[in-house]
């Protein structure tokens, strides 16, 4: 990816995110929705297992983003989407590489698309390709769509960021409503 600046687009302008079409999860139990990770920033990270860019950079990047952050903060997804070589990527050759490649972030199996051959997350996403990078805030909207492979140091401060923005509006909801026994509220915090 180029050395071009990603920064988050402003919450006003930006989409609620597509709720995704999963066939099945894996590191995880049941369905697992958006709706379900209200009040977490999302890092949706769309990869292939045969894609050479996401094996070598993209799901790399995924795991130390959730080994940086809280998952009581960030919550970080993987969608394995797959647009090409359909048969040798079924979910039994997927186990087999999240267990080789110590993949425990939940893993969603994109559903195929109805009349093409792109899955219907990655279509409902308008992702070109793998990996892509999507960053969700803690109220559902799209806030940085990225294909390719951006710089881990770009990636975490964009997910700071957005962690930031959710800090700064709890503060500002506690102040508005006027913590009992004196608390002050700022961007940093509120105090007793």
């Amino acid at each position: 990816m180029s050395k071009t600046t990603l920064r988050p687009q402003p919450a006003d302008s930006s989409p609620l995110a597509p709720p995704w079409t999963v066939e099945s999860w894996l590191n995880h139990s049941g369905q697992l929705t958006l709706d379900q990770l209200r009040g977490r920033v999302v890092v949706l990270h769309a990869f292939q297992m045969l894609c050479p860019g996401c094996v070598a950079h993209g799901i790399p990047q995924a795991q130390r983003v959730r080994g940086a952050f809280a998952e009581s903060e960030v919550a970080v997804i993987g969608l394995h989407t797959v647009f090409e070589h359909h048969e040798a990527m079924r979910p039994v050759s997927l186990r087999a590489f999240l267990h080789e490649y110590r993949v425990d972030f939940p893993v969603g199996i994109d559903a195929p698309g109805s009349d093409s051959p792109i899955p219907r997350t990655m279509q409902a996403y308008g992702m070109r390709g793998t990996p892509t990078l999507i960053l969700i805030d803690r109220a559902g909207r799209v806030r940085l769509h990225a294909f390719g492979r951006p710089e881990d140091m770009v990636v975490g401060a964009a997910i700071a960021t957005l962690v930031a923005e959710g800090s700064q509006e709890l503060a500002t909801a506690a102040a508005d409503d006027g913590m009992q026994g004196g608390a002050a509220c700022d961007a940093d915090g509120c105090k007793p």
